[in-house]
């Protein structure tokens, strides 16, 4: 019998990749990890020994915690979490659950090297159009929730990558950028196997948009215009991208729960006898 800070599978997949999505802390054994060292997207590895110091950076921010069939260390850590004022729940069934019913996990090994307050960091060219808010987008609504991402001059990106430990992205001869038709956006679902289809769905919309193919998906003409005038709306690229972050947050909601809806108007007009 699950305890009331239990939350199903069901639930947390629907919660992921949203805005709301609570943090989702990995403290399963050594051993379990080894076994099987994918993480739930999003999730960061802790150590539920040293949860004192955890609960100070999450200043009362909600969280999940996930061991190997949640039990003692997934308990446990939400429950001292809770004693320290941050609101925390356990993940039913645990990572064994969330495996079994064909729940998305992401390799962690493919994400660049964490800093020291534990933020992955990627740099990109600045003045950003289509497929760079769109890779942020995903990075940080399902591979690291608090990814730093740099904006700088095209010449300079894979010096500061170098230099700061960051990924390159969207630019020519780096691992995550463009493969033949496929756009960055796509490369990154690839590799990180976020085969989700509502992201799939998204994937062809910003693939159509940012390499001129528009008939690809009817949105992707939609995508485009909005990119182009959030691009003209903002001289800071970092406030181009949170605004761009609720653009794909509507665009990702659209394609998860309401792309069969439609509307007309007057919406309530009465049917004919």
């Amino acid at each position: 019998m699950p305890a009331p800070n239990a939350i199903s599978s069901d639930k947390l997949t629907r919660i992921i990749g949203t805005p709301r999505a609570p943090h989702v802390f990995d403290v399963r054994s050594e051993e379990d990890f080894a076994a099987d060292p994918r993480l739930l997207p999003g999730a960061t590895r802790v150590d539920d020994q040293a949860l004192a110091a955890l609960a100070e950076q999450l200043g009362g921010q909600p969280s999940i915690a996930v061991c190997q069939t949640g039990h003692r260390r997934s308990q446990g850590t939400a429950a001292l979490l809770r004693a320290e004022g941050c609101p925390s729940e356990y993940l039913e069934g645990g990572f064994e659950a969330w495996r079994s019913a064909g729940q998305p996990l992401i390799d962690p090994a493919k994400l660049p090297a964490r800093d020291a307050q534990g933020r992955t960091m990627w740099v990109t060219r600045s003045r950003p159009k289509i497929d760079r808010i769109a890779c942020p987008w995903v990075i940080r609504r399902f591979l690291d929730p608090r990814a730093v991402i740099l904006f700088v001059a095209p010449a300079e990106v894979v010096g500061v990558a170098e230099r700061y430990n960051a990924a390159p992205f969207d630019i020519e001869d780096v691992f995550w950028s463009h493969r033949g038709e496929l756009c960055t956006f796509d490369v990154i679902l690839a590799e990180f196997g976020l085969s989700i289809p509502a992201l799939d769905r998204l994937a062809a919309i910003v693939r159509g948009a940012d390499t001129a193919r528009l008939d690809i998906a009817p949105e992707a003409a939609g995508l485009l215009a909005a990119s182009l005038g959030l691009s003209r709306m903002y001289s800071d690229d970092l406030e181009q991208l949170e605004a761009g972050m609720l653009l794909y947050d509507a665009f990702y909601r659209w394609a998860r729960d309401a792309s069969d809806e439609t509307h007309n108007w007057p919406s309530n007009k009465p049917k004919a006898e």
